[in-house]
């Protein structure tokens, strides 16, 4: 009994250490600042070559000078600097000293008016869009509802890359072993850990089909770029900040991402807004949960797939399996899910397949690429379909019944 006494108790402490840190990190977000400085035009060389490093050591060198001008006259204690060439600028992340009790939007405001800055922003807190995980031998496949079977037939996903931005992967769980080929952390310095959230999703998209073993996922011969960009923290929440995210699309578009999977909401964001826009200017599709608590974005952004479990949806969104869904665990196991997070990876995974079957034709507009039935259900069978340049699906598209 004693043993048993000593055991729940320190239970309890490391679950109650587990919350303090998940509540520190979020504190910390909250005092950041990010500011930005732009990165001048590549140079021109007189033989007709550009060179977009000739003089970056003294350029480099010059903003951070400017930056640690700008944290003085402001107030602000240094933190890191961040190079991002895709966006034009290189991010200070500055922070409010303990004890101040100005508000990091007042300060982000305040710093953007001086004219040596590009613009600067306060970091933003993002919620995921999923609820509370269940045990797993209550569950019906609600994968069933799209006939995997048959679409794994035609296709799955071989030669794509998603990018799961969102809490851990657990990429040694047995159903996703082989499937990530790159597995980062942007929350902090440490390893990335595995986390129940971005598990859960990684495995809808992309468990495997051949190991006679859990599930399989959407599509499992696609290979997952795990980036985290979110934490675990206490009551099942995963939050993320604005920073994270950022760092995670920038490596998305950098390694190549066909599609992006943000099953996340929270507040507008310029810098985030212009990682999406070079997403999507460079050919990737980028899929977004239905927001539920935490704010609108990215769900808001233009060209975005927006992705719910169930009506009511706003115009353009469309419905996945969101309830009740089965997927990886943390530490080898599995879970029912629910929630739009898990509908969006439904439709990331779909998309893998359509991006398959399209080939070096590259991505596919958004308002093509998949067949909803009503309500705005996505047609599993109908979409792949439409891809298939003639051939016979296979399957039985909603709305009819098998011959």
């Amino acid at each position: 009994m004693k043993l048993l006494w000593t055991l729940l108790a320190l239970l309890a402490l490391l679950l109650c250490l587990a919350g303090n840190t998940a509540h520190a990190q979020a504190e910390e977000a909250e005092r950041q600042v990010l500011v930005m400085l732009q990165l001048p035009k590549a140079h021109y060389r007189p033989d007709g070559s550009y060179a977009g490093t000739y003089g970056e050591g003294v350029g480099r060198q010059s903003r951070q000078q400017v930056a640690e001008s700008l944290a003085k006259a402001y107030r602000l204690e240094m933190r890191s600097q961040w190079a991002m060439p895709l966006a034009g600028v290189d991010c200070f992340v500055m922070r409010l000293a303990d004890g101040d009790n100005r508000t990091s939007a007042d300060v982000a405001r305040a710093v953007s008016e001086d004219r040596r800055v590009a613009w600067a922003q306060p970091v933003g807190l993002y919620r995921a869009q999923g609820a509370q995980q269940e045990p797993l031998y209550a569950a019906q496949p609600a994968a069933q509802q799209w006939h995997l079977a048959e679409l794994h037939k035609l296709a799955t996903g071989r030669g794509v890359r998603v990018a799961v931005v969102d809490s851990g992967v657990d990429v040694r769980h047995p159903d996703l072993a082989g499937q990530v080929v790159a597995n980062e952390n942007f929350v902090d310095d440490r390893a990335s850990p595995a986390e129940g959230h971005g598990t859960a999703v990684a495995g809808i998209i992309a468990a495997r089909a051949d190991n006679g073993l859990g599930i399989a996922g959407v599509a499992p011969q696609a290979r997952l770029l795990a980036l985290r960009a979110c934490w675990q923290a206490p009551q099942e929440q995963t939050l993320c900040t604005s920073l994270g995210l950022a760092k995670a699309l920038y490596a998305a578009i950098q390694q190549g991402a066909h599609i992006i999977n943000m099953s996340l909401g929270g507040p507008d964001d310029r810098l985030l807004a212009l990682l999406l826009d070079q997403a999507l200017a460079r050919g990737a599709t980028v899929v977004a949960a239905l927001p539920g608590s935490g704010g609108p974005f990215p769900a808001n952004h233009r060209g975005v797939l927006v992705v719910g479990s169930a009506p009511p949806l706003p115009l353009g969104a469309v419905t996945a399996p969101g309830r009740d869904v089965p997927s990886t665990a943390v530490g080898g196991g599995f879970a029912l899910v629910s929630g739009s997070s898990f509908a969006a990876a439904h439709a990331a995974g779909l998309l893998a397949l359509v991006r398959e079957l399209d080939g070096s034709r590259g991505a596919t507009m958004l308002r093509t690429a998949l067949v909803t039935a009503a309500q705005g259900r996505i047609d599993s069978c109908a979409t792949l379909a439409r891809h298939l340049q003639g051939r016979s699906p296979g399957c039985t598209p909603l709305g009819q019944t098998p011959d």
